[in-house]
């Protein structure tokens, strides 16, 4: 076990164990904090940066770009934390017009990234990854071309080809956005049962189950939970007692409260929100991003483009419902992805048309942020992914 202090108190901790008589170190976790962006292809476009991250003073200080891949606009992080999975639309090979999912080695003393292989992720126009939560699976969802596909992780962190794709079918009322399917985004159930796969083009979140031996999906018993029509579902987020969901619907800039079923996967809402304050009326200029639940369970942040803020909810523990907690500033245009830290402390927001991620301190208490006046240049800023390596 190795042994940190921290110099802003380590003069504290000195007259505290003189005045005690205490005569023995005190063993301080050692922690190494990484931070991950994401971006458009865009002027001034880094590629995937790789940050420090310092709870102390809340500074992010860059030590890599990877720039090999256009536009590595998502992330996620294998479950273990040794791997990440970062998905493009820069061309898998030249002979077709598929973007790219890329698997990188996480080094835990740096935090820096090392290629292991790429695939092709099976569609046009790709906006989401994520990991099965047993680390067996990534999921990859294909806005464009309306589909879906599954990847094996391999023992190396590598991904196998594609094991499964799934096209969706259909349409809904709004004749910009929802003419064909639009898949968004993929979150699976905490146990890794069931899938969830928000399609913004037919307002539907679809509900799968994963065969684990054939990496292959097929349809849940209730087979998809239906939005309101014009909703476009986006974004979903699991509780962490895994009894309530909520789906962020980008054109209504609405949250939708679910009940989930744990022996079917089946969704059933029991409410319905507008993200805005009361005292403004949605236009077409505003849109809903990105949704997550603080790690106690006792808030929902949800971000607005357009309107440029994070929405605060306080959450029932017992009923899930919401009530309005208040809306803050990104200080910034057009927040996408944001991430709230793993220990509770803190949220980071990227915003893409002021080219930063900023960080806020949160207050768990109340569930309200304030700008710390850290800030990161990411250009055309998309993604933002947390890695904490504690001692080990």
């Amino acid at each position: 076990m190795k042994y940190l202090f921290i110099p802003a108190i380590s003069a504290f901790l000195l007259v505290f164990l003189t005045a005690t008589g205490c005569e023995n170190e005190i063993e301080l976790t050692e922690m190494n904090e990484y931070i991950y962006t994401g971006s458009f292809t865009g002027e001034g476009s880094k590629g995937l940066q790789v940050f420090e991250f310092d709870r102390v003073t809340g500074m992010m200080r860059e030590i890599q770009v990877i720039d090999d891949r256009e536009g590595p606009n998502f992330q996620a992080i294998h479950p273990s934390g040794h791997f990440l999975y970062s998905v493009s639309d820069d061309r898998f090979t030249d002979d077709e017009p598929y973007g790219t999912i890329s698997a990188y080695k996480i080094d835990r003393d740096t935090g820096m990234l090392e290629l292991i292989n790429e695939q092709s992720v099976m569609g046009r126009g790709t906006a989401h990854v994520s990991v099965d939560p047993e680390g067996g699976f990534a999921f990859v969802s294909n806005y464009s071309e309306g589909n879906l596909a599954v990847y094996r992780i391999n023992e190396d962190g590598s991904s196998s080809e594609a094991t499964d794709v799934v096209q969706h079918e259909g349409s809904s009322i709004n004749p910009d956005r929802q003419q064909r399917p639009h898949v968004h985004s993929i979150i699976p159930s905490p146990d890794g049962r069931f899938i969830y796969v928000s399609d913004l083009g037919i307002d539907k979140i679809k509900i799968y189950e994963l065969d684990r031996e054939s990496g292959t999906l097929s349809p849940a018993e209730t087979p998809s939970f239906e939005n309101e029509p014009g909703s476009g579902p986006r974004h979903f987020t699991i509780h962490p007692n895994g009894e309530f969901a909520y789906s962020v619907e980008e054109l209504s800039v609405t949250v939708a409260a679910l009940q989930i079923d744990k022996d079917t996967g089946a969704l059933e809402q029991f409410q319905r929100l507008s993200l805005l304050p009361e005292d403004i009326e949605r236009d077409d200029s505003m849109t809903a991003a990105d949704i997550h639940i603080s790690p106690d369970g006792n808030f929902l942040y949800a971000s607005v483009r357009g309107e440029d803020i994070i929405s605060i909810f306080e959450i029932d523990q017992d009923t899930g419902e919401l009530t309005e907690a208040g809306h803050e500033s990104t200080i910034g245009g057009h927040p996408r992805n944001f991430m709230i830290d793993e220990k509770g402390e803190f949220l980071l927001v990227a915003n893409r048309d002021n080219n930063h991620v900023l960080v806020f301190k949160r207050d768990q208490k109340t569930g309200m942020i304030e700008f710390t006046g850290s800030e990161a240049e990411v250009p055309v800023a998309v993604c933002v992914t947390q890695l904490i390596v504690e001692d080990e």
